[in-house]
């Protein structure tokens, strides 16, 4: 079960993380309509701060679990 907390939590790290990054390019667009456009097409959100929003809270709910799996791991032994 642990192992499976693991695996969670680092794919919830990296997707997390990688939201967050695409939010910051699609915000580097070069006009509001271009912006809107890409967000839709390669975030599925409004906009691209929602993006990074949920990116942000994917990634902290990975450290989180990884914490949690730790202290699992220290009290199984």
């Amino acid at each position: 079960m642990l192992l499976l907390g693991t695996v969670v939590s680092w794919l919830a790290i990296i997707f997390g993380a990688l939201r967050v990054g695409l939010g910051f390019f699609v915000a580097s667009g070069a006009d509001a309509a271009t912006r809107a456009e890409m967000a839709a097409r390669y975030l599925g959100s409004a906009t691209s701060g929602q993006a990074i929003d949920a990116g942000v809270m994917t990634f902290v709910f990975g450290v989180t679990l990884g914490v949690l799996v730790k202290i699992g791991r220290s009290l199984n032994r």
